[in-house]
């Protein structure tokens, strides 16, 4: 695994805003590079490839076990999931109605094994940018090498599966922000491309008509399929939280509810109990629990895109960022350290954190953030990659 520096295309701003990628470049100064960063890639060998979706499809199969050992051993309450969101979750689970995707974040530098850091099940995002975005750059810039991407495709191929599952159409909802819009419609346009009939609309718009216990469109026309970008754990805080598990059986959420159980950073300290030591992941511990790693990072249960996170080695704290996240909180052990010259800025460095895309229980495809400190946060660029 090597960092290259490279030059970045003429117009790479053009071709990528044109595949959807409109927010390439912030414009409020608070990165201090391109969030699509072109002018460096990453290198891999086929092994190294081959390790890291090995690892991809041994922590799916890892997390299921963890989610079955939480819904038998009724540890909902470790992981602040309420109490009356159980009878949906253990449905959910039994029934099997259509999951999608989710995204493993990785620590790895090609030395050592891969190193699970958490598991976006739920809502992850920067979906484009691994599945399009980096194809289209390296068909260009690298037209002989591959690349560990297969999202696309099976993408597709998922929504076929599930299809006969949905009541048509499925709506695609989220917040009106660009990364999450741009993830919806990248997701709408994959379920169109396999024959599903779609439409979107804001999760702020989707209603709750309480005569006919239905959730409705601005339209009033019923819901019955719908892929929400919007976190369970928010939407049960909603006012209609109620009424979503109350209908749940009668509709399909995408992602199901039981989602709710490998999306919180509390399966992390259950995966080290259930698989000590395992070359996959750190040692972690729930905060309130007694061991704790001598050099930790402190995540809360549900924080998101590096918020409210500490570093600590030797008792010392090296980095923490804000955010809107507390309560309870699990100490997971510092990954070794994945750290590459940064060729542009002299004695700098740049630590990437490698996402491993889960479709239908197969690791098909990698995307890299990267950035200057030891937190990846919504402001860490994306950079390419292939493989030789």
């Amino acid at each position: 695994m090597r960092r290259i520096p490279i030059s970045p295309r003429d117009d790479w701003q053009q071709k990528v805003a044109s595949a959807g990628l409109i927010f390439h470049s912030p414009e409020d100064g608070g990165m201090d590079r391109p969030y699509w960063d072109e002018s460096a890639c990453y290198e891999f060998t086929a092994a190294e490839i081959d390790t890291l979706e090995a690892a991809g499809t041994t922590l799916q199969q890892m997390c299921l076990e963890a989610a079955q050992h939480i819904i038998d051993r009724k540890r909902y309450a470790e992981l602040e999931i309420p109490a009356e969101a159980i009878p949906a979750i253990e449905w959910a689970w039994e029934n099997e109605p259509p999951a999608l995707y989710g995204r493993f974040d990785i620590a790895f530098d090609g030395a050592g094994p891969p190193k699970l850091l958490e598991y976006n099940a739920d809502t992850p995002t920067s979906l484009l940018e691994a599945a399009v975005i980096q194809w289209s750059w390296l068909e260009e810039q690298f037209p002989n090498a591959d690349q560990f991407n297969s999202i696309h495709e099976r993408l597709i191929a998922k929504w076929r599966d599930v299809a006969p599952y949905l009541s048509k159409p499925v709506y695609f909802a989220g917040l009106d922000n660009p990364e999450d819009q741009l993830t919806l419609a990248y997701l709408c346009d994959t379920a169109q491309q396999a024959g599903l009939s779609t439409t979107s609309i804001l999760m702020n718009d989707v209603g709750w008509n309480d005569d006919r216990q239905a959730f409705v469109d601005l339209e009033e026309r019923q819901i019955f399929s719908i892929f929400k970008l919007y976190p369970w754990e928010m939407m049960l805080a909603e006012e209609f939280g109620p009424a979503a598990l109350d209908t749940y059986t009668a509709m399909r959420w995408i992602e199901p509810v039981w989602k709710m159980l490998l999306s919180n950073k509390g399966l992390l300290p259950i995966l080290w109990e259930l698989f000590p030591n395992h070359d996959f992941l750190l040692e972690s511990h729930f905060e309130s629990s007694a061991s704790k790693p001598r050099d930790y990072i402190r995540k809360p249960l549900h924080s998101r895109e590096g918020a409210n996170i500490t570093l600590v080695r030797d008792g010392r704290t090296l980095a923490s960022t804000d955010g809107p996240y507390d309560g309870p909180a699990i100490l997971q052990a510092l990954a070794p350290a994945a750290s590459f010259p940064d060729n542009s800025r002299l004695g700098a460095s740049r630590h990437p954190v490698l996402g491993l895309w889960m479709i239908d229980q197969q690791c098909c495809g990698l995307g890299i953030r990267e950035s200057s400190g030891l937190i990846t946060d919504n402001l860490s660029s994306f950079l390419p990659h292939y493989f030789i």
